[in-house]
């Protein structure tokens, strides 16, 4: 599932708060259906309930993750939550990583969960100091892949928070450890030719896709559009390096 999102170029993430929102953006093409509550956190958990009505809408359609919440890194605290995230039948659970501490004893008890065959992928946020060095554990854990994000929504987006220079150590770093690696947190229409270019497997997009802010309704129309800027910016990085091959 992640294996084939490494080798396609970039997928298009989007989040979700239900059954509804996720077949608009199924419908309007979104590659990665991600179910979580962005009224309660930057990874807010959506109910059990909740999840399982997005699993059943989408119906194995595309690949689904949830988020299991804004959890400081206990190792305990963190297990119990992916496991009953992973309980609703999602294909990958995440888990974000907030820069509390050392994570390393959760993301290791993590990777030995009951998670019912989900992959794992982490979190970690880019306006929180993240640590690259986490990634060969990670690795090492077994997660699937790792994405960034910020956790202060009112804070800017990835690209106001960390240099492009950055984002290509973490790119890089992440591929070196066989991991799909994705860019998320706050970004809009006008970041992705840019982000496109650096390669990542994943990128990510909730406010981008609703009309009045990331705790607002999925707007369809927004979703096509996303998409299709996607598409534009890979076509012209795939045209560009046949030119210059």
């Amino acid at each position: 599932m992640l294996q084939g999102l490494r080798q396609d170029g970039c997928a298009f993430l989007a989040s979700v708060t239900s059954a509804d929102e996720a077949v608009a953006a199924l419908n309007s093409g979104a590659d990665l259906i991600d179910a979580k509550d962005p009224a309660t956190g930057a990874l807010g958990a959506l109910p059990r309930e909740t999840l399982r009505a997005i699993i059943a809408a989408v119906a194995g359609r595309r690949p689904a993750s949830a988020t299991i919440g804004d959890l400081p890194a206990d190792a305990e605290l963190m297990c119990a939550a992916a496991e009953a995230t992973a309980s609703t039948g999602v294909d990958i659970v995440k888990a974000g990583f907030f820069g509390d501490g050392d994570p390393r004893a959760a993301l290791a008890a993590l990777g030995q969960a009951n998670l019912k065959g989900a992959r794992l992928v982490a979190v970690l946020m880019a306006d929180r100091n993240p640590d690259f060095s986490l990634l060969p554990a990670l690795a090492t854990a077994g997660f699937a892949g790792v994405m960034l994000d910020t956790a202060d929504k009112s804070g800017g987006a990835l690209p106001d928070v960390l240099s492009e220079a950055r984002l290509v150590e973490f790119l890089r770093a992440a591929h070196a450890n066989g991991l799909a690696a994705g860019l998320a947190g706050s970004l809009r229409r006008q970041h992705i030719a840019a982000l496109v270019n650096l390669k990542p497997g994943i990128l990510g997009f909730r406010g981008a896709l609703c009309g009045t802010g990331r705790a607002s309704a999925l707007d369809a129309a927004l979703v096509k559009a996303v998409r299709d800027a996607i598409d534009v910016a890979k076509a012209a990085r795939f045209g560009h390096e046949r030119s210059v091959a």
